[in-house]
């Protein structure tokens, strides 16, 4: 057995997207079977799927007709897939709640500041953010919403909103999303391991679990 292999992931992502909530629950399900295997430091990277959205959002069906050419019935289809595979993972999507899809630039730049206060405060703003627009329907980009879900899981409410109400960590988002385009990245959930290896999309936890393991053994042997 291999024990305590480190491993470095970035997970690239948008707050507005579900396949990424999947990918991270698929992921954390596999990383909870390999617990004492294999041991992470995951980084949550930027990608906005709609850079060009304006603030008060647009109508959800509206914009999914209009990127991607898909009829109600098909929007349907899909939306209960997403719902059923979220259920699998004890995800809650509502998708009543859901009716607008929002600019997550600000949601991005408050993540890059909460990676400041630590790994694990990032994370708990990444699922709360998750919860936040899949689960409640609000929206993301909403400057009191983000500071109260900021205080939500303890981070300081205060210096949330001095970083949204500022140009605070633009720049550095914007640069990692460049650097991800850069590095070939087009569509999200993308999962970097280490630096080398990309799994896309989201997998289910199993295939997870059967990456990351073949990765440690690899690594395990070099």
């Amino acid at each position: 057995m291999i024990v305590s292999q480190q491993m470095k992931i970035d997970f690239v992502s948008d707050v507005s997207c579900p396949w990424c909530v999947i990918g991270l629950k698929s992921l954390e399900k596999a990383l909870a079977n390999l617990k004492d295997e294999i041991e992470v430091d995951i980084h949550f990277q930027p990608f906005e799927l709609n850079p060009g959205m304006k603030p008060e959002g647009q109508d959800i069906s509206e914009h999914i007709a209009e990127k991607y050419g898909s009829s109600q019935e098909q929007q349907d289809k899909s939306r209960e897939m997403i719902r059923q595979r979220g259920a699998d993972l004890g995800f809650t999507f509502d998708m009543g709640a859901r009716g607008r899809i929002y600019n997550t630039f600000d949601a991005h730049r408050l993540l890059h500041w909460a990676e400041t206060q630590g790994a694990r405060r990032q994370k708990a703003l990444k699922e709360k953010l998750f919860e936040t627009y899949f689960t409640k329907g609000e929206n993301p980009g909403d400057h009191e919403v983000l500071v109260r879900v900021a205080g939500e899981v303890g981070l300081d409410q205060e210096a949330a909103r001095q970083v949204l109400a500022s140009n605070a960590y633009a720049d550095e988002v914007r640069q990692r999303e460049y650097y991800w385009q850069r590095a070939g990245i087009r569509s999200v959930p993308a999962i970097i391991i280490n630096e080398r290896h990309l799994v896309s999309g989201g997998q289910p936890p199993e295939v997870f679990e059967q990456v990351l393991r073949k990765i440690a053994t690899e690594e395990a042997t070099v």
